[in-house]
């Protein structure tokens, strides 16, 4: 699912004293390049597709003026030591750090894209450390600071992304084949640098930005599918959802991306497969599904993080999913609520203060679904996006549309598209 943490968008205009062409790019790389030793730069990040997008552009996510200086216990200053001989050791980064000093060095690494962060990698063992390990990724979040990539597949055992903030299509390496991958029906989440890909049995498998790999993770406490999810920050929530006898169930579970762990919460007041969840005013919140008989819940809960419980919501999703369709597309920017009403097609608000929804206009004229299913909507940073497209005789087409929620009815731009299968059977959107 989607993460619905505070962000802010990575500047693109940096300071003189990050300035690529400036001496403090000069100090990192030194007046020639060292070789990288035990450390690949493409190990680091995804790779470039080489897709391009077309038709109407949205306008590129704007650069944020300032970023916040890390504090001190982040790491103090470190000075260059002039060792006999006046050679640096490649590879070390001691001595290219400590020219400038730490902190100083950091924050003008938490400025780059992430798309940067492979090169960056590859200079020295201070920096390949600083990437592999995640803690560029926990400054940045602690900074307030990321990038919303959208991560989804249209084809069995096959992902796709796409960064925004360049423009561009990157390719994912394929997932391990399984048996319980082979088929479509499965789940998935983004968290912290991680994607979790739940099969119908118990396997789970996580795709990681630090390595670009696949590997196989713990699964939750009880396996499920068709359960409602949420990540914020380093921490993803499940609730609901059904085990593999076909049992509805109520329970819930966080997991902890940095210890890879999962650990039970209280379960819900009602038992419900086919539902959504996102994090809205600081709680996890799920919505509508279908509960034992095949009746449909209208009725959301909302668990209190702090307190612990759970609170029943009546009538909180009415009207946004029904028993043999898609559970509801909701999504969350700027801690307001917003759904795709895929039988009328319209995109709707949630008021918070009357328990009602308000329509507010049209979905995407090309967006196509087979009740919900196979169609994406997804908050990406202050934006709201739907993934989908026109089903065609000579192939899918995949299309990504755009719009910053604000008083006025939807306009809709069209950011990229590419051949694919036009039925998007998973999809969910990381931000570090």
């Amino acid at each position: 699912m989607m993460l619905e943490g505070k962000s802010c968008l990575v500047s693109r205009s940096l300071p003189s004293y990050c300035d690529p062409d400036s001496d403090w790019a000069f100090l990192l790389s030194g007046s020639k390049r060292p070789a990288p030793e035990d450390f690949r730069a493409e190990d680091m990040e995804e790779v470039d597709a080489g897709g391009s997008s077309s038709g109407k552009r949205s306008k590129s996510p704007s650069p944020q003026p300032h970023t916040p200086d890390i504090t001190e216990s982040h790491g103090s200053s470190r000075h260059a030591s002039s060792g006999s001989g006046g050679g640096e050791q490649q590879g070390s980064g001691a001595n290219l750090i400590g020219e400038i000093g730490r902190d100083l060095s950091i924050n003008c690494l938490l400025r780059l894209s992430r798309s940067d962060y492979g090169s960056v990698a590859s200079l020295n063992r201070d920096f390949n450390s600083l990437v592999r390990n995640g803690e560029i990724y926990r400054l940045r979040r602690q900074n307030g600071i990321a990038e919303h990539w959208v991560y989804f597949s249209c084809n069995v055992l096959e992902w796709d992304a796409y960064d925004p903030y360049r423009e561009r299509w990157i390719q994912v390496p394929k997932m391990p084949p399984d048996e319980c991958f082979m088929c479509s029906d499965k789940e998935s989440l983004a968290v912290g640098t991680e994607l979790l890909v739940f099969g119908m049995a118990h396997i789970v498998f996580r795709y990681s930005i630090l390595t670009n790999s696949w590997t196989r993770a713990d699964p939750m406490n009880s396996p499920r599918c068709l359960f409602g999810s949420t990540s914020v920050g380093e921490k993803a929530y499940v609730a609901g959802g059904t085990d593999a006898s076909g049992k509805i169930l109520s329970s819930a579970e966080m997991y902890d991306s940095v210890t890879h762990t999962w650990t039970p919460l209280p379960s819900m007041n009602r038992a419900r497969k086919m539902c959504s969840g996102v994090f809205l005013d600081g709680k996890f919140y799920v919505i509508g599904g279908v509960t034992n008989n095949n009746q449909v819940l209208t009725c959301g809960e909302e668990y209190d993080l702090n307190r612990g419980s759970w609170r029943v919501i009546e009538n909180m999703s009415e009207g946004l999913n029904g028993v043999t369709g898609a559970p509801p597309l909701i999504a969350v920017v700027n801690n307001q609520l917003y759904a795709a009403d895929y039988s009328e097609k319209d995109v709707k608000k949630y008021d918070k203060l009357n328990n009602k929804w308000i329509a507010l206009g049209k979905l995407p004229e090309r967006s196509v679904s087979m009740n919900g299913w196979g169609l994406a909507f997804r908050a990406c940073g202050d934006r709201l996006i739907v993934i989908g497209g026109p089903r065609t005789s000579i192939g899918g087409i995949i299309e990504l549309n755009s719009w910053v929620p604000d008083e006025q009815p939807p306009v809709w731009n069209l950011v990229a598209t590419r051949q694919s299968g036009n039925f998007v059977y998973n999809c969910a959107v990381m931000g570090c």
